[in-house]
């Protein structure tokens, strides 16, 4: 089933923050679309496909050391992407195939700037390698019935970036999302909306624009100046994700005590819960202060519901998953 990615507002994948709390708390405030975060081929490939009825979600679980790569549930199947890192065909497509029938579709990272993705010929390596992009796409394309598409940077000159798109766009995928930034670029600088509309222009498939969204009218603006069909925010959810709610933004400390509560309904990985916790008060406070001192010294998810007054639902989630 084809994912509609006209007028539709995504949040974008984001290492050790997409996890299902976070994506479902997105959801929740009115993101349409949410994704993952990139996960490597090689890591998918040493995964098993588990049902937890416990919780009722299907595990991704790495074979060895027991530990959740991926959880999803059948809520967010029709709005869930899964971000693969590869720099293979095969592998790309063995790794989409272990996880296509539980998500809305399958994206590739052709963006990350991080060293780890460019070492491994993943992520913004693949951006100089035109050919072995047309490959990895069109491998998927004629191998699922899963919605495919990809996530790009901007290239050295706005020509360029152009004809990658108009390229991406023949292997047949069902969208293209842009980071109005280079790959030398720093969050600092400011998106380059201006280049995001000349690959808009060029092709037909749906645009998603992204960078510099940090408040709901800013969706409209960078629409208005790209003329994008989608937008995608990533530091903007991070901080608050009722960023996507046209109410406005609920105060950020209501939101933060949210994800802790949704992390803890999922059993969320505690580092993981920690590290977005911790990229949540950084932007506004300190982590020097006594809450910050505090979660990095929690150890367990039952830590962070003292320390979030949350202990009582949280005893009452045990008490009734036990039984059951």
């Amino acid at each position: 089933m084809e994912i509609d990615y006209w007028n539709k507002l995504l949040l974008a994948p984001m290492v050790r923050v997409g996890t299902m709390p976070f994506r479902m708390l997105a959801a929740e405030y009115g993101a349409h679309i949410t994704y993952g975060e990139e996960i490597i081929d090689h890591k998918i490939l040493k995964c098993e496909r588990r049902v937890n009825d416990v919780l009722g979600t299907i595990d991704l679980v790495e074979k060895g050391t027991e530990s959740i790569v991926f959880r999803t549930c059948p809520e967010e199947k029709n709005r869930v992407v899964f971000q693969i890192g590869t720099s293979d065909p095969v592998r790309a497509l063995r790794a989409a195939q272990t996880v296509c029938t539980d998500v809305a579709a399958v994206d590739i990272n052709m963006g990350c700037p991080k060293a780890f993705s460019i070492s491994g010929g993943m992520g913004a390596a693949l951006l100089s390698k035109p050919d072995l992009i047309h490959d990895i796409l069109t491998t998927l394309k004629r191998n699922l019935d899963t919605p495919i598409t990809c996530k790009i940077r901007l290239l050295k000159s706005p020509q360029d970036t152009v004809e990658l798109a108009r390229r991406i766009e023949k292997t047949g995928v069902s969208a293209l999302a842009v980071h109005g930034r280079k790959v030398a670029d720093r969050p600092r600088d400011p998106a380059k909306w201006n280049e995001i509309a000349d690959v808009v222009a060029a092709v037909s498939i749906p645009v998603i624009a992204n960078g510099d969204v940090f408040e709901y009218e800013d969706f409209e603006r960078i629409k208005v100046v790209t003329g994008a069909s989608s937008v995608m925010v990533a530091r903007g959810a991070l901080w608050n994700a009722s960023i996507f709610s046209p109410k406005g933004k609920l105060p950020w400390e209501d939101v933060k005590r949210e994800f802790v509560r949704k992390s803890i309904f999922w059993d969320n990985d505690v580092k993981t819960t920690k590290y977005t916790l911790k990229e949540m008060i950084v932007h506004y406070s300190s982590l020097e202060l006594p809450e910050g001192k505090a979660i990095n010294k929690s150890e367990t998810l039952a830590d962070l519901a003292r320390l979030y007054e949350e202990d009582i639902y949280y005893k009452h989630l045990l008490k009734s998953r036990s039984s059951f």
